[in-house]
C-alpha cells in the first residue's frame, strides 16, 4: 500500500545539459526496509540519492517522499537525512562540536540535546572531544551517520556508509541500520560492497546508464535457473570431478578467471544453476564423498549485477 511507502518515484528524469543522468526511474521504498542501490560508475546513483535528500529537483516524473509530493520548488520534507559523496564535517572542530554546530543550524536545542545519544549509537563516545581532522575515513563516516541520526529520520539516505570501516566498525554500523529499520525507518543506501548489501538489504535496485534494470527482493536476483560459478572442496577431488562430469547442467571450469582463483588444494570450480548443484551434492553424498566447502566464486548479487548492467550497456551500444 502507498501509505506504507517512504519513497515513491514514477518516471523520474534528470538531465545535466545534454547528459541524461536519470531516464524514467521508478522506485519504491517501504517504511522499515533497507533498500540497496547499486550500479556502475555513472549509472545515476548519486543523482538519485541527491533527489531523495532534496539537493536537486527532478526534471520530469513524480516523486513522493514520506507521502509528500516533491516538486521543482520544494525541498525534501522534514524527516529525511543522510549524506552523498561523504559527510560534510568541520575538520578543526571535535566530533561533539561538529554535531552541536549542525544541531544549531537545524534550529535544534543549542545545548546539544541528543548529541551524546547519537555519538554512543555510532560508537564514537570515546573520541567525542577529538578533532575530526585526525579521524580516519571510517570514523568520519560514522560521524556523518551520527549527524544524520540527530534528525531522528524516518528516511535515511546514505552513500557508501561502510567506506573505510574496519570489520568491527562495519558490524557496528550494520547494527545501527538494522535497529533503525526495525523501528520503522526506511533506509536507502548506495554501496559498491555487494557483501554489505546482501547482509543488510531486503530489496535492491540496480541502475545502468540512468535506467532501472532490476528492482525487487534480493531473492529474485538469485533465480534458480541462473548459472553461477562455485568452488567445491571435497574429501576426494578425483571422484568429485567424475561425478560432476556425469551430472546434467554442471560444468567443470579448468580455465578462465574463475578457475585461476582456485588454490592448489583440490578444489574444483563448477558452473551450474541451483537445481543442478543440488543434484550434484546429493550424488556426492550417496557415493560417500564428503563436501567440505561449497561457495560461490562471486556472490549471487554481484553475478546478477554484472549480467544486468552488461546487458543494458550492450543494448545502449546497439
Amino acid at each position: 500500500m502507498d501509505t506504507l511507502l517512504a519513497v515513491r518515484a514514477r518516471g523520474v528524469t534528470k538531465r545535466f545539459g545534454d547528459v541524461i543522468a536519470l531516464d524514467g526511474v521508478d522506485l519504491e521504498v517501504a517504511q522499515g526496509r533497507i533498500h540497496g542501490l547499486v550500479g556502475p560508475n555513472g549509472a545515476g546513483k548519486t543523482t538519485l540519492l541527491g533527489l531523495l535528500l532534496g539537493l536537486a529537483a527532478a526534471d520530469g516524473g513524480s516523486l513522493e517522499i514520506l507521502r509528500t509530493p516533491v516538486g521543482r520548488a520544494q525541498a525534501a520534507p522534514e524527516g529525511v537525512a543522510g549524506f552523498v559523496d561523504g559527510p560534510g564535517l568541520y575538520p578543526a572542530l571535535t566530533a561533539r562540536q561538529n554535531l552541536a554546530a549542525l544541531a544549531a543550524l537545524r534550529g535544534r536545542d543549542r545545548r546539544g540535546a541528543g548529541i551524546d545519544e547519537v555519538l554512543d549509537q555510532v560508537g564514537l563516545t570515546d573520541v567525542a572531544d577529538d578533532r575530526a581532522a585526525g579521524f580516519s575515513l571510517g570514523m568520519r563516516q560514522r560521524l556523518g551517520l551520527a549527524a544524520a541520526l540527530l534528525a531522528r529520520p524516518r528516511l535515511l539516505v546514505l552513500d557508501e556508509p561502510s567506506n573505510g570501516l574496519d570489520p568491527a566498525g562495519k558490524r557496528h554500523v550494520h547494527g545501527v541500520l538494522d535497529r533503525l529499520a526495525a523501528d520503522g525507518t526506511a533506509v536507502v543506501l548506495s554501496s559498491h560492497r555487494m557483501d554489505d548489501l546482501e547482509a543488510l538489504c531486503s530489496e535492491v535496485t540496480v541502475l545502468a546508464t540512468g535506467r532501472v534494470v532490476f528492482s525487487g527482493p534480493l531473492g529474485e536476483l538469485a533465480a534458480a535457473d541462473r548459472e553461477l560459478d562455485y568452488r567445491l572442496l571435497t574429501s576426494d577431488p578425483t571422484a568429485a570431478r567424475r561425478i560432476a562430469a556425469g551430472t546434467g547442467g554442471v560444468r567443470t571450469l579448468d580455465d578462465g578467471p574463475a578457475a585461476r582463483l582456485r588454490p592448489d588444494d583440490g578444489r574444483l570450480v563448477l558452473r551450474a544453476p541451483l537445481p543442478a548443484l543440488d543434484a550434484l551434492v546429493a550424488r556426492l553424498v550417496r557415493e560417500g564423498v564428503a563436501v567440505r566447502e561449497l561457495a560461490p566464486v562471486v556472490s549471487p548479487l554481484e553475478a546478477a549485477f554484472l549480467a544486468l548492467t552488461d546487458q543494458q550497456q550492450q543494448e545502449d551500444g546497439r
